[in-house]
């Protein structure tokens, strides 16, 4: 097995136990313990504070001592919560307490994982970044795919032996990223302080129009995108669908399988020249889905709303990672990749409170309305006052840093 199957094999792990636990959490705060909205976005943040405080760490350490050292840990300690949380839910002691503290352990784990893989990315891409960012995005959604899929059978199995599988599933991926082997990188700046390569980091993606853009949309789809989808979503399927566990399942399956479509389409057309416009376009036109969605007055329509949503959210995705991963300078890309994941997952609390609030306000279909609302005008903003129109992949030269 060469280093990018390793990679990829490591990338899939990861993403299939988060995409079990994705319908398990919601499914276990919204359907079992059935909380009020407000907390059910508070469970959802508590999944996402971590990394809000922790990512730019976790950037830091990956840089300074190698990213397969740091994520083969973090993903194993990723095992130990699920296990922890299956003895509870076996003692018949599952508390809303008991989901804030497992969603806590996980977010910080996630803090260390992420910057860490994102950083070995360039490493086994060699000069193709962004068709590896692709099948890095292709293994991702697939195995979500998969993963929202077995969690869908949480009424029948029960979620005991969920969490078991998920914790196992965390250990394969750790052993399949230790066979990269060390590729820390030892630069000259390696003597800075944590925090101060931390701020440097922050401050080459300040210094470059393109970074800083990309970084403002990726703060707008934490708080309009994500918060809808963690926290509206499953608090719509329950309210105005009645839905269960495999409801729930299939609407963030269907969602993941719009994500994958895109990534297997552009794998079979090649790299997009102006993945700035490309970025631009889909999640303007993702926004205007996402409205649709609010409006929709039936579960199959509703699933086919987050099918189209999915297409839009791959191609932006895809194409942010991409500008960043090409103009990150090498020797401070955990640091600026972890940048990169901090202003979309850090602002995961915020959109969670945010969607929270906004379903006690106006239910689940205005509050989605709303979201909509606000995505459309920050893509608007973006698209009048960056450069990412004129963006090329390929040729972006030091001089746009």
């Amino acid at each position: 097995m060469n280093t990018l199957h390793r990679f990829l094999a490591g990338n899939a792990s990861w993403f299939l136990a988060v995409g079990i636990q994705s319908v398990l959490f919601s499914w276990l705060v919204t359907m079992v313990l059935h909380e009020s909205p407000a907390r059910v976005g508070m469970a959802q943040m508590t999944l996402l504070l971590p990394v809000l405080l922790l990512l730019l760490v976790g950037g830091g350490l990956a840089d300074r001592h190698g990213g397969v050292r740091i994520a083969v840990t973090a993903q194993m300690l990723a095992a130990v919560p699920p296990l922890a949380l299956a003895v509870v839910i076996l003692l018949d002691a599952l508390t809303f307490s008991m989901m804030l503290v497992y969603g806590a352990a996980m977010g910080c784990v996630q803090a260390f994982v992420t910057p860490a893989r994102d950083g070995l990315l360039n490493d086994v891409a060699g000069s193709r970044v962004q068709r590896t960012v692709m099948l890095a995005s292709l293994t991702q959604f697939g195995c979500q795919i998969v993963g929202v899929a077995l969690a869908g059978s949480a009424e029948v199995l029960g979620a005991v032996p969920l969490l078991a599988v998920q914790s196992l599933i965390f250990v394969a991926g750790a052993f399949a990223l230790r066979g990269l082997g060390s590729k820390a990188k030892r630069e000259s700046k390696e003597h800075l302080k944590l925090l101060a390569a931390i701020i440097e980091g922050a401050r080459s993606v300040w210094h470059s129009p393109p970074m800083r853009f990309v970084c403002l949309q990726n703060i707008a789809m934490g708080l309009f995108f994500m918060g809808s989808f963690i926290v509206t979503m499953p608090l719509l399927v329950r309210e105005v669908y009645a839905g269960s566990a495999a409801d729930l399942s299939i609407v963030n399956g269907v969602n993941a399988c719009g994500l994958a479509l895109t990534i297997v389409l552009l794998l079979r057309f090649g790299d997009l020249s102006w993945p700035g416009r490309t970025l631009l376009l889909s999640q303007g036109i993702g926004a205007l889905i996402l409205l649709v969605g609010g409006l929709v007055s039936s579960f199959p329509l509703f699933v086919c709303v987050m099918f189209f949503w999915g297409i839009c959210g791959g191609f932006a995705m895809t194409m942010a990672r991409t500008i960043v991963q090409e103009l990150a300078p090498p020797e401070q890309r955990g640091r600026i990749m972890a940048f990169y994941g901090f202003t979309f997952t850090g602002a995961g609390p915020l959109g969670a409170l945010l969607n929270g609030s906004l379903v006690s306000a106006l239910g689940p279909k205005g509050a989605l309305i709303c979201a909509s609302t606000g995505m459309v005008l920050v893509m608007l903003v973006v698209g009048l006052k960056s450069p990412l129109w004129t963006v090329r992949s390929h040729h972006l030269t030091r001089s746009e840093v």
